[in-house]
């Protein structure tokens, strides 16, 4: 719970003592609670509030302000986030061998995405690995890929590397990766895929490269980095999460 949780609504009558504490409370307006459970045992105990019509609080879990209607809880806002939620808004890099991003995975989403457009000044594939408490995993990383260039077809496997490849290398012309990540903070492993748009040579010439596979340790990442083996990438990228609730 945070610093303004709480876990009852006092009910003062005449006489009571107005402790530090109680002002405190009071001055959290409305009351805090870690989540529906807490809140709902908050109210009407013994020497507590009776739960009416009009009574607002604030759910620290899906962060969001509630009023009860006198039959019911319903939600002022903000509402429930639906969908993807920007958990790392885009963040740019240029002429860089690796970018990290950390503390971006966390137990409030289970699957995320990261859209990433770059550039490579080298033949090197962009790839990445995960990270925990600011620590590259440079193991176990196990992936199937696919490519489609013109009317010919690819496939290779490869199996415990040191990272994954996320996507083709398209020299100096704009490419993109959507790479979706399954489970990085879980104590489980984590699963991933991406689809590449590799423009090389000329725009005009577009391959399309896809990548299926994972870090099979598990691991409770929370972390990630891209990189390229050898010479820079340019570009940005962004981080969403998958909501769990609609």
């Amino acid at each position: 719970m945070g610093i303004n949780a709480q876990t009852s609504v006092p009910k003062f009558t005449i006489g009571d003592v107005l402790t530090a504490a109680n002002t405190n409370l009071l001055t959290n307006a409305p009351p805090v609670f870690s989540g529906t459970a807490t809140r709902d045992a908050a109210f009407g105990g013994a020497g507590e509030k009776t739960l009416a019509e009009g009574q607002l609080c604030y759910l620290e879990d899906s962060d969001v302000v509630q009023y009860y209607t006198g039959a019911a809880w319903a939600t002022v806002g903000p509402a429930t986030p639906s969908g993807l939620v920007c958990v790392k808004a885009e963040t740019a890099f240029s002429a860089v061998a690796s970018v990290t991003a950390d503390n971006v995975f966390t137990s409030t989403y289970t699957n995320y995405r990261i859209v990433i457009r770059y550039q490579t000044s080298t033949s090197a594939e962009l790839a990445m690995q995960l990270r925990a408490a600011t620590v590259d995993t440079a193991t176990g990383y196990n992936y199937q890929s696919m490519q489609a260039d013109s009317t010919s077809l690819a496939g290779a496997r490869s199996a415990s590397q040191t990272s994954a490849f996320v996507g083709k290398d398209p020299g100096a012309f704009w490419s993109l990766t959507t790479l979706e990540l399954s489970g990085p903070q879980l104590a489980e492993p984590t699963v991933y895929q991406a689809v590449n748009t590799r423009n090389a040579s000329a725009y005009t010439a577009p391959w399309v490269i896809q990548y299926f596979g994972n870090q099979s340790a598990s691991t409770q990442f929370d972390g990630i980095k891209l990189l390229v083996a050898s010479g820079t990438t340019t570009g940005s990228y962004t981080i969403y999460g998958y909501s769990k609730a609609v």
